[in-house]
C-alpha cells in the first residue's frame, strides 16, 4: 500500500529528546485518530500502524460489504462501516455480502487542510511533550551538578547546552565573580531550580550555591560520598571563602584529614574548580564554644563568652591574632557567624600583658598606605608611633595632622 508519509523526514521525531518510543508511536496514533473522528465519525472501523524505522504511518479501513440497494436508499448506511457490493468488486471481484475488505487510506482522502492542521496538531504535540520531559527530567536533577558547553554569552546571562541540546541558564548572580568563559568552554554548574515560564521550562544553573560545593566534595571524596563523612553545613563567599563544617560517625576516620587529603591533593581540586576560594574544612560539635572557636580559624582564640538568648557570642583574641579572625574584607568573622548561627564581636585580650604591637594588626582599622608612610620614617610598631609626637609626626610623613590624631587614637586605645 501507499503508506501516509506525513512528515516530509520522519527523523525529525525518532530522536525526539526526552521522549521515549512507545510514548511517541501513542500521540502520533492519537492525531491520527482525531483526524479519524473529525471526517467519519468514529475510528471503531479503523486500524492505524505506524512505523517509526520505515518512517511512515499505515491507516487501514475495515468495511462490511452490503448490496447496492441497501448502500443506497437506507438510513442505517455508514460509509465509515459499510461500502457497496459493486464498489467493493471494483476492489476485489471475489468479495460477496456480508464478507468484510479492508482497505488503505490514502492521505489524499482528507483533503490538504486537513493534512496541514494534522501536522500541526502532531508538531505542537509532541514539543509540549518534549517540554514537559525536559521539564521532570531537571526537576529531578535539582541540587545536581550538570556539565555543559557555553554557547552564548549576554550580559547577565550564560545560555549553556548541555550533552543533548537543552538550553540552561547560568545568571551572572549565579556565577563566582572571577568567573570568566568564551563561547565552546566546557562549564560545571549544579541545577539550581527549574521554572516554567510561556509553557517552557526555565533550567537555572548555580556555581555560587553551597550546594555546588557540597556536590564537588562528593565528587572528591569517596567518604562523603559513601555517607562516612556527613557535611554538616557549608557557607560561602563565592570566590573569596568557605567554610565547610565535617563530621564523622566513626571514630576511626579523620573527617578533616579526608576531607583535605594527603598534601591538600583533595581538596585542591575543588579549590581549583572555585577559582581559588580559599575552603576552611572544620570538625562540626554541638559545642558551641569550641564550634565558634573551630569556626574562627586561622585565628586562636583566648576565651569566648555565649548569650543564648541574643544568640550573641564575645571572643577575646590576643591583638596579633585580631586580624587573622576578622580576615580579608570581614569575610572570616562573616562566614564563622553564619556557620554557628551566632552573632560573632572580636575584643582584644586586654588581660594579656602587650609591650608592643605590630602595625600590621592593625590592618583591619587603619588603611594599608598610612601604615607604609609611618613604616617608611621606621615606625613599625604601636609605641613606636605613640612615641613621637603629632607635630613631630606630620613634619617627617606626608600625613594630615587629623589623619594621624586618628590612627594615634586607634593605637593608644590597644593599651588602654
Amino acid at each position: 500500500m501507499e503508506s501516509i508519509n506525513l512528515i516530509e523526514s520522519f527523523s525529525e521525531f525518532k530522536e525526539i529528546k526526552n521522549i521515549d518510543r512507545p510514548t511517541l508511536m501513542s500521540i502520533i496514533e492519537d492525531v491520527f485518530r482525531s483526524m479519524l473522528i473529525k471526517k467519519y465519525g468514529s475510528e471503531d472501523n479503523f486500524d492505524i500502524i505506524v512505523n517509526p524505522d520505515r518512517g511512515d504511518i499505515e491507516i487501514w479501513h475495515n468495511r462490511e460489504v452490503v448490496d447496492d440497494e441497501f448502500a443506497e436508499d437506507s438510513f442505517d448506511y455508514d460509509e465509515a462501516k459499510h461500502i457497496g457490493l459493486s464498489a467493493a468488486k471494483k476492489i476485489d471481484e471475489d468479495l460477496e455480502i456480508g464478507e468484510e475488505i479492508t482497505t488503505p487510506v490514502k492521505l489524499d482522502d482528507f483533503g490538504r487542510r486537513a493534512v496541514l492542521a494534522v501536522r500541526q496538531n502532531l508538531v505542537s504535540k509532541i514539543l509540549e511533550l518534549e517540554k514537559d520531559g525536559i521539564y521532570k527530567k531537571y526537576k529531578e536533577r535539582v541540587g545536581e551538578i550538570m556539565t555543559g558547553e557555553v554557547y552564548q554569552i549576554w550580559k547577565k546571562e550564560l545560555l549553556i547546552l548541555d550533552e543533548d541540546g537543552n538550553e540552561l541558564l547560568l545568571p551572572k548572580s549565579e556565577q563566582i565573580p572571577s568567573d570568566f568563559y568564551k563561547k565552546g568552554d566546557t562549564i560545571r554548574a549544579v541545577v539550581q531550580r527549574v521554572e516554567m515560564k510561556n509553557n517552557s521550562p526555565v533550567i537555572i544553573l548555580s556555581r555560587t550555591s553551597p550546594a555546588f560545593l557540597e556536590r564537588l566534595f562528593e565528587l572528591e571524596v569517596p567518604e562523603v560520598f559513601d555517607g562516612l563523612i556527613t557535611i554538616k553545613k557549608i557557607v560561602r563567599e563565592p570566590g573569596e571563602r568557605a567554610k565547610v563544617a565535617v563530621e564523622s560517625y566513626d571514630d576511626r576516620i579523620d573527617p578533616v584529614g579526608a576531607c583535605v587529603g594527603m598534601k591538600g591533593s583533595r581538596i585542591h581540586g575543588i579549590v581549583r574548580e572555585l577559582r581559588n576560594e580559599n575552603i576552611d574544612v572544620i570538625n562540626y560539635t554541638s559545642n558551641a564554644q569550641l564550634f565558634i572557636t573551630r569556626a574562627l580559624s586561622p585565628a586562636k582564640i583566648t576565651s569566648v563568652k555565649i548569650d543564648e538568648e541574643s544568640k550573641r557570642a564575645e571572643v577575646y583574641l590576643k591583638p596579633d591574632q585580631v586580624s587573622l579572625a576578622i580576615g580579608k574584607g570581614g569575610h572570616n568573622i562573616k562566614l564563622a557567624g553564619k556557620l554557628t548561627g551566632y552573632e560573632i564581636d572580636v575584643y582584644r585580650d586586654t588581660d594579656v600583658d602587650v609591650e608592643d604591637v605590630d602595625l600590621e594588626e592593625f590592618a583591619d582599622e587603619i588603611e594599608s598606605w598610612i601604615l607604609d608612610e609611618l613604616k617608611a620614617i621606621g615606625c613599625d610598631t604601636a609605641k613606636s608611633v605613640l612615641e613621637l609626637s603629632v607635630d613631630e609626626l606630620v613634619k617627617r610623613t606626608d600625613l594630615e595632622e587629623e589623619t594621624i590624631k586618628e590612627v594615634r587614637n586607634i593605637l593608644q586605645a590597644e593599651f588602654e
